[in-house]
């Protein structure tokens, strides 16, 4: 037991390292989490003997779905809003005609069985949202034409269309399948997880509202049970759970909720850790003496993917809409594949209707390169075809970006000997670059003018821009004992830590900001600011 903790503790170690060197070296930073894998795998230098596909199927599954969920969640609707129709298009109809083109081609040209060929473009029909927002982000591709939430919106959505296919496919190669029972199951997966979707945001948006948690953190706990039963409430019913999660997330991630920041916050880490998790476990499952053998097909496929199936179907669907040549070209090398795709065909693996491990090593193999080559020159791509716009900022497009971070507010109290009492705010002398956004008079907001008067009592609430070099400082926390000497003494006269300045002191269940002349009493909390050297 204590060696797994000590392994998993490495892996996690190993993982943030490769992120680190993922963004020095700019390549994608899902890549370094596969190679991980397949490092520690029977075929690497650990030599972890794992080939457990069912058990990967359903922790690789649970993954998928907070990665889905986060997807919708961090989307921001007011910048995705003008693009949803050409994103759901593409994640929709672009899935269709990618994975008939490419089944076609695997048909026609690589020898493969019909339904096999047909089953093998199904499963990487979809692109991946892990992938593509991680580029996005890390490289902070701010592309024009609100290409990005475009993208972040087609690969966050497509997965449910790319998971329907293969289940129909599955149970066409698993017996005779009616059109009746095909339409069936069209229709209970999209309606049934559109429904359950919609239900369950709006309910648990009622309850964010109206039950708060009294720990802090609890309501990121809530969040993540919600994740979950959006994915299964609607798979019980036979509905699609991804698309479920989704549209949770999206309804979810642009309402109003109290400790919002702090969930997207959480989910932005945790979402990360299961990213980690199921590229790290699917590089362990696979065997890397076996790669050789599907490499050739593999190659095949992914170059008419990148080529000619994504192209065509981008070009199909944006060309109506006068979509510039230039952003049909960003938008066609963006289709990354990724988790969701080599899920998907382990569900095929492990299918009694297929049962081919086959489709694994063929869909990883493909996925590595896709997220190798196509990741690591996209950014390229996006500057060669001028598709970079210096006045937008990527990150706006996610909930996890708050606008509000740049400034910081203040609550100054002007008590009996303030300075300030009885004076204009004309009349006052701020610091320059801070500024007077509202007092606090007798529980009410006034909004501040030149004439208005500050009186005793009155909370003042004072915005500047916020530092955002934190990695220079930090806060710390220090608590006056009964033993401790200096107890009596002004700050003044007080070394209370090297390079540290006292900021605040909490006393008696109340905070003020300490002078010089300030004299330390036992039980107080006194806050230090401290520079940290570099």
């Amino acid at each position: 037991m204590n060696l797994l903790l000590l392994l998993g503790a490495l892996v996690l170690t190993a993982c943030l390292i490769g992120s680190k060197l993922s963004h020095l070296l700019r390549i994608p930073t899902l890549f370094f989490f596969i190679a991980l894998g397949m490092l520690f795998g029977s075929d690497g230098l650990l030599k972890i003997e794992f080939s457990d596909y069912a058990l990967s199927e359903q922790l690789c599954s649970a993954a998928l779905i907070f990665i889905m969920f986060y997807g919708g969640f961090g989307t921001k609707w007011n910048t995705a809003r003008p693009v949803a129709v050409k994103s759901v298009l593409l994640s929709t109809f672009g899935v269709l005609i990618t994975a008939g083109l490419t089944g076609l081609f695997c048909y026609f040209f690589l020898g493969f069985d019909l339904m096999e060929g047909m089953l093998i473009g199904a499963v990487l029909g979809s692109t991946d949202a892990a992938s593509v927002f991680s580029i996005l982000r890390s490289q902070k591709l701010n592309l024009k034409y609100g290409t990005a939430p475009m993208l972040e919106i087609e690969s966050g959505s497509n997965d449910p269309c790319a998971y329907t296919l293969t289940v129909i496919l599955l149970s066409a190669m698993g017996g005779s399948v009616s059109v009746s029972q095909i339409a069936y199951v069209i229709f209970s997966q999209i309606v049934y997880g559109m429904i359950a979707g919609v239900a369950i945001a709006l309910l648990a948006g009622w309850a964010f509202r109206n039950f708060l948690f009294e720990v802090d953190g609890f309501d990121s706990i809530f969040l993540v049970a919600v994740a979950l039963a959006s994915y299964a409430i609607p798979s019980l019913l036979g509905g699609n759970g991804y698309l479920s999660a989704y549209i949770a997330g999206i309804l979810l991630g642009n309402q109003d909720l109290p400790r919002k920041k702090n969930m997207a916050n959480f989910f932005d880490a945790f979402n990360g850790m299961m990213q980690m998790f199921i590229f790290f476990l699917l590089g362990l499952l696979v065997f890397p003496s076996q790669l050789p053998l599907v490499l050739l097909p593999s190659i095949a496929i992914a170059l008419f993917l990148t080529l000619v199936a994504r192209p065509a179907s981008i070009a199909a669907l944006l060309t109506p809409f006068r979509a510039p040549l230039k952003q049909q070209l960003v938008v066609s090398w963006a289709g990354l594949r990724g988790a969701a795709s080599i899920v998907f065909s382990i569900v095929a693996a492990v299918s009694p209707s297929y049962g081919q491990e086959y489709i694994f090593h063929i869909v990883f193999c493909v996925v590595l390169l896709s997220i190798l080559f196509q990741g690591t020159l996209l950014p390229l791509v996006a500057q060669k075809a001028d598709m970079i716009d210096a006045r937008e900022n990527v990150l706006k497009t996610f909930n996890t970006y708050s606008e509000e971070t740049s400034i910081h507010f203040i609550q100054v109290e002007i008590h009996g000997n303030h300075p300030w009492k009885n004076q204009l705010i004309k009349d006052v002398q701020t610091i320059p670059g801070t500024l007077i956004a509202a007092i606090i008079r007798d529980k009410k907001a006034v909004l501040p003018k030149g004439n208005t008067c500050l009186l005793e009592g009155d909370t003042l609430i004072i915005g500047a821009k916020e530092y955002s070099d934190n990695d220079s400082v930090e806060l710390i926390e220090r608590k006056v004992d009964s033993f401790d000497p200096r107890i009596g003494r002004p700050l003044r006269e007080i070394d209370i830590k090297k390079n540290a300045l006292v900021v605040l002191i909490q006393r008696d269940g109340s905070e003020f900001i300490p002078d010089g002349d300030t004299v330390l009493c036992e039980g107080d909390n006194l806050i230090l600011y401290s520079h940290i050297s570099s």
